[in-house]
């Protein structure tokens, strides 16, 4: 008692003193103790930084009706502040009639409070009370800012404890530095502006913070309409504002016993007395009348609890969505140099940030994928769809099969997920999936860069390919639809085709055979010039393998939605964009920067949606819309564990994904509303892009560059001699389809090739030349001369049972009798069949009598 009584010496020394000179009429002090106590108060500091209140992060979509709405919100700090003008003037009494009745009229700090704590807290050791409201607004600014900074909840509890420490000299330096500080501010604001200030900092129990959030909360009205026992009941919190509060009716505290105390069955008896105290000053200094008084005590307490929801769950139908605007304010340098200062941004920055999504879209999209359930029993089945704006990347839907849920749930199977199926791991999503032949737009446009035509022809059937690796070194890749290697789809051979063949086909075996020019590599660079990574962001050349062109590796369908919206806009890609403004609580704007960059010439990019439009017409027939809008795209199954359908018109891109969100079920086996899963895809991309098209509608797509679509000339090989074998794999190699004609007589042997049409030489490239080989039966016509009857001795003799002869009348031959032979039909030197009949002719004066 005596060491507390010395400090208390020294503290109302240094409270005379102030009182003296800031607050009021004079009171003598004098001696040692109160010159070191006042040197120390002069040494501590006296500007009080007021950080920005903690206040929630809103997020906000439009409606149909272009509207803005709130869609979601987090904070550490349920907390609505208000103006001076927005609360009920009751609510001021009410606070300064219990707290600080002197308010107006003391500088900082009510000495006679103060003294009168400090004689109790010297006798019973303890340090509390005493503190005016500008003190208490002081010890919730310190408090707030410095949990403004605290990075776990240990640190929240470090804060609490620094500002609210009451015992030893610690508490008499904390309360000495409160009241230096007190002082200060009363000279730079006004009383009102200390009291708002004040009722929207403090905490009137859980994470309800300010009176805008109190009222709403526990009386479901706003701050201007609070009646007087309401304000009272709230006033009264401030004391003990977990003990006092009035949301939980099974008891906000126990007794000693373990039994509830302040619940709905007490009446809030602990709140319902402190609130009476309350009135009774409220009363005694003459703020309300009798009246008012006895009605107020009168009253129960009825709490009308509103609870304010906080994180994405309360995004209806844009959940996966809202969690990847989360996920961006978590990880953009826009919103906090480090993970923590963004992370503590989102809780209690108040930010106000205004999202990409389209209403009318997204509940498209909804519909769209409903087809696909979102349990099945005999797999984990997955379904998703994403569609950006071309030419800026603003995500206009994102939707998915399972609906959210926050609840992890250990069955993988879960009707519900918080996995986002579209996005990639970073942001939410599970890994991504493997594309499957929509990969395959990379080696279209990595084939184009590299200066090839569309109209190129290469050998696409099936067989070893010899793909090239980054190091220039080939891998053997074995196409086989015999299930020894990687076949066509429907068991397709392959053929002798055009680029732009393969792609409206897509045929593997010709990919593979583009693979054989263009390195693997150099199209996993391509995709990821393209803006698409791995699902978990691994680069897509970190290993090459001949079948990456396939579509082996998982991306992110958003990843996909973007490479092929660059190929819409004319080879600009636009990064994925969630945000179209963000202000924060200050009302700067902060929105992210985005900036669409060029990863391809226009006239690479007109002449792959030139190639893709082929699609429309090939595999991607069961996905035409039919509304006269131009699209174009590209289908793709892996293995039937994945399917997808990836395309854009000039406006709107959607990319869309079924399949195995984990296991190994063949989509090929299982039917659902109508359709068997492996296609699938064609209910649910042409009803999200057609609500794209009636919305945003799309133009024509550029011309193809004549230099990208010219037809190549080849040089075209003999293979006259050869066998049909060696004659097809000579022709294939160079790069022509082929077509064995019917034997023809020849005097070589059966099989061996002597015809071939067009004959060697430089012709178009994908001719299909025909050739035919020897029937082994062909006899040569000899040369003959002399009369007709030594002619058609020679032809027998030469291996011909056929002839006949044939006169034409001449009268320059000398004699009457004589005959010279001209020569044969067929002529001599021609193969004919030994039964084919010999025509011997000849001239004569005349001929059997007539000249």
């Amino acid at each position: 008692m005596l060491g507390g009584l010395a400090g208390l010496v020294g503290l109302s020394a240094v409270a005379g003193v102030l009182v003296t000179a800031t607050v009021t009429p004079a009171i003598a002090v004098s001696g040692y103790a109160a010159s070191s106590a006042l040197d120390t108060f002069e040494n501590m500091p006296s500007f009080l930084e007021i950080d920005p209140l903690m206040l929630p992060t809103e997020f906000y979509r439009k409606d149909s009706a272009g509207n803005d709405m709130l869609m979601a919100q987090f904070y550490d700090q349920n907390r609505i502040p208000v103006t001076f003008d927005q609360v009920n003037p009751v609510m001021f009494d009410a606070i300064t009639s219990s707290e600080d009745k002197n308010f107006y009229t003391h500088g900082g700090v009510d000495l006679g409070g103060t003294i009168s704590a400090l004689l109790g807290n010297a006798s019973s050791g303890s340090n509390r009370g005493g503190s005016s409201i500008t003190q208490q607004y002081v010890k919730n600014v310190l408090q707030q800012n410095c949990e403004s900074k605290a990075k776990s909840s240990d640190e929240v509890e470090a804060c609490f404890t620094a500002t609210t420490v009451n015992s030893g000299s610690e508490g008499y330096q904390r309360k000495l530095q409160e009241m230096r500080y007190a002082i200060q501010l009363e000279k730079r604001y006004s009383k009102d502006e200390i009291l708002l200030g004040y009722l929207n900092i403090t905490n009137f129990g859980g994470t309800v913070y300010g009176i805008g959030a109190a009222a709403q909360h526990y009386f479901s009205t706003d701050a201007a309409n609070l009646t007087i026992a309401q304000a009272a009941t709230i006033a009264g919190m401030v004391q003990a504002p977990n003990t006092y509060r009035i949301d939980e009716p099974d008891g906000s505290t126990q007794d000693s016993a373990g039994n509830p105390v302040n619940s709905a069955a007490d009446g809030y008896k602990l709140t319902l007395d402190r609130r009476n105290y309350v009135l009774d000053r409220m009363l005694d200094l003459g703020k309300i009348s009798q009246a008012e008084y006895d009605e107020a005590y009168a009253s129960p307490i009825t709490p009308q609890v509103t609870e304010r929801t906080q994180g994405c769950q309360t995004a209806a139908g844009a959940e996966f969505f809202c969690e990847y605007v989360r996920s961006v304010l978590l990880t953009d340098p826009a919103f906090g140099e480090d993970d923590d200062a963004r992370a503590a941004n989102l809780r209690r920055g108040g930010m106000k940030i205004y999202t990409t999504l389209d209403p009318d879209l997204q509940q498209s999209g909804l519909n769209a994928i409903s087809i696909v359930p979102a349990h099945v029993d005999y797999m984990n089945l997955g379904a998703s769809g994403v569609q950006v704006e071309v030419g800026t990347g603003r995500i206009l839907s994102m939707v998915q099969n399972r609906p959210y849920s926050i609840e992890n749930s250990e069955d993988p199977n879960s009707p519900t997920t918080q996995v986002n199926y579209n996005v990639r791991s970073i942001n939410g999503g599970g890994g991504g999936h493997s594309a499957g032949s929509t990969y395959k737009v990379f080696s279209l446009v990595n084939w184009l860069e590299q200066g090839h035509s569309v109209n190129e022809t290469l050998n696409g059937r099936v067989g070893t390919k010899k793909v090239i690796n980054c190091d220039g070194q080939t891998q053997n890749v074995v196409s086989s639809n015999s299930g020894n290697g990687i076949g066509n789809f429907e068991a397709n051979p392959g053929y002798v085709g055009t680029v732009y063949n393969f792609t409206r086909d897509s045929l593997n075996s010709g990919f593979l055979a583009m693979a054989e020019k263009i390195s693997v590599c150099s199209t996993n660079q391509v995709a990821m010039k393209l803006g698409v990574m791995t699902g978990d962001g691994t680069p897509l050349d970190t290993t090459n393998f001949g079948y990456n062109v396939l579509g082996d590796q998982p991306v992110a369908p958003i990843d996909m939605a973007g490479a092929y919206a660059s190929i819409a806009a004319n080879g600009m890609l636009c990064p994925a964009k969630a945000i179209d403004k963000a202000i924060n609580a200050e009302g700067v704007d902060i929105t992210p920067q985005t900036a669409c960059n060029r990863v391809m010439t226009e006239a690479v990019a007109s002449t792959a949606a030139y190639t893709l439009e082929g699609v429309m017409r090939g595999t991607g027939s069961g996905a035409r819309i039919g509304d006269g809008v131009p699209v174009f795209g590209k289908t793709g199954i892996h293995e039937y564990l994945h399917t997808w359908m990836d395309g854009s018109s000039t406006k709107v891109a959607t990319v869309v994904w079924v399949g195995n969100v984990q296991g190994d079920a063949l989509l090929s086996d299982y039917y659902e509303n109508g359709y068997v899963l492996s296609r699938i895809r064609n209910s649910i991309w042409p009803e999200m892009q057609g609500a794209a098209n009636a919305k945003y509608g799309g133009d024509a797509f550029p011309g193809p560059d004549s230099a990208l679509t010219k037809r190549q000339l080849a040089d075209l090989p003999s293979v006259l001699g050869m066998t049909v074998d060696q004659a097809t794999q000579a022709l294939q190699a160079a790069g022509f389809s082929v077509t064995v004609g019917d034997a023809v007589d020849g005097v070589e042997s059966a099989g061996t090739i002597v015809q071939q049409g067009p004959g060697a030489g430089r012709v178009a490239s994908g001719t299909t030349i025909t050739i035919r080989p020897s029937n082994g039966e062909g006899v040569t016509v000899p040369a003959v001369s002399g009369t007709p009857d030594q002619a058609v001795a020679a032809l027998r003799g030469a291996g011909f049972g056929s002839t006949s002869t044939q006169c034409t009348a001449d009268s320059t031959v000398s004699g009457d009798n004589d005959r010279i032979v001209t020569g044969t039909n067929p002529a001599a030197g021609t193969v004919v069949n030994r039964n084919t009949q010999i025509t011997v002719e000849f001239k004569a004066k005349n001929c059997g009598g007539r000249p």
